[in-house]
């Protein structure tokens, strides 16, 4: 028993070297937008679009549409909010936030139609709203959530980025906010595996088939979009964003995207609780896996080599008095939660939570079976109202 413990055990070591060496260093919480571009210059002054789909958004839209009317951005911006039935006053909030600071010309609101057979609510409301913004020939569209509060230098910083650096498609992280217990747990967790998942430096090297992007916060080129035939193309995903980007990227040889992080545009959204974080995760999960039982089973396998056996053969070799366990677990242990760490610096957080690591991981795992349980349940994808099937 013992010597199958201590195998399973260097398996999980080596390959958390391998992840170190050999996973496009996603582990670094790197790139940032502000250090990328700390003093944003341009050369040309591209027409912008915004648009946000929002759908009973009225309690953040206000604190959106803000920051997005008080950008630096010395070109011509036009705001676009596709208001999707919202019924508790999101446009009200909306247009009366823009009338207090005395742009009420510079935000448009349209109704969204009745959602079509074929898409997914919220990119039937970009469509419309894609659709609004050719009135004014826009060089490039940004697509953000209704609970963003965008730094006042953020759409200067992207689009200088794009111009100089001639991307098709650009896109940050926010800041997710880490302020509750549950948020602090768990959310640094949640942006450090999705940096794992898609390593940045992978998908902005143009050489490399990795292609991700961040929904609350995507710039793009508008002959970028025409290219790969608008959203229809993604009409039906879920996961939008990523499925955005590897549009784009695989869409012309050479075509360019990126993706970072950003320290000052942030997410307002509040995770207060467990369960708040839990249906966030599970609405998309099982999506991720292409809603396939096989990779299910490979990701539960997948995580508990990864994550849990480390610490399990700690404490399997403490009880069995074999020093050889220990020591290949600790080694395993301490490489995983020095990996995390510096997702926490990013967050602020305290570095012991890198020693819990792999309890994170083990609710997350749980998410993601619960993902399949509620797909199979005919639950799957459930968003503000919404009950999304497998397309």
């Amino acid at each position: 028993m013992n010597a199958s413990i201590l195998s399973i055990a260097i398996l999980s070591l080596a390959i958390w070297i391998g992840l170190f060496c050999f996973r496009g260093r996603f582990w670094q919480c790197q790139p940032q937008l502000e250090q990328a571009v700390p003093h944003p210059e341009l050369v040309s002054l591209p027409r912008v679009c915004v648009v946000i789909p929002a759908r009973n958004e009225a309690e953040t839209i206000g604190e959106t549409v803000r920051s997005l009317l008080l950008q630096d951005y010395p070109g011509e911006l036009t705001i676009i909010l596709v208001d999707d039935r919202s019924t508790d006053g999101t446009a009200e909030v909306a247009k009366a936030t823009a009338a207090a600071l005395g742009k009420l010309s510079q935000l448009q609101i349209i109704l969204a139609e009745p959602l079509p057979p074929g898409w997914s609510g919220k990119l039937w409301a970009m469509q419309q709203g894609v659709n609004f913004a050719q009135n004014y020939a826009p060089d490039y569209l940004l697509f953000t959530d209704a609970d963003i509060g965008h730094d006042p230098a953020n759409l200067r910083r992207l689009v200088s980025k794009a111009t100089q650096d001639k991307l098709d498609l650009a896109s940050v992280m926010v800041r997710l906010r880490c302020e509750s217990f549950w948020e602090r747990l768990l959310i640094p967790a949640f942006v450090f595996f999705f940096q794992k998942l898609y390593p940045f430096q992978w998908v902005n090297a143009p050489s490399n088939p990795t292609a991700g992007a961040a929904g609350g916060c995507i710039l793009i080129k508008q002959t970028a979009l025409e290219r790969i035939g608008g959203l229809e193309c993604i009409r039906q995903t879920l996961i939008d964003d990523c499925a955005l980007a590897l549009a784009v990227k695989s869409s012309a040889p050479g075509a360019k995207i990126w993706l970072g992080l950003s320290d000052l545009t942030r997410s307002l959204r509040p995770y207060n609780s467990l369960q708040t974080i839990w249906d966030m995760v599970a609405r998309t999960a099982f999506t991720q896996l292409q809603y396939s039982p096989l990779l299910l089973l490979g990701t539960v396998l997948s995580m508990t080599l990864i994550y849990l056996v480390s610490p399990l053969a700690v404490g399997w070799g403490m009880i069995a008095g074999d020093w050889t366990i220990v020591l290949v677990g600790l080694a395993g242990w301490l490489l995983l939660s020095s990996a995390y760490i510096p997702t926490l610096r990013f967050y602020h957080q305290s570095p012991a939570y890198s020693l819990l690591l792999s309890a994170i991981a083990f609710l997350y795992t749980l998410m993601t079976i619960d993902s399949a349980l509620r797909h199979w349940q005919g639950r799957g994808g459930a968003w503000k109202g919404r009950v999304y099937a497998k397309p």
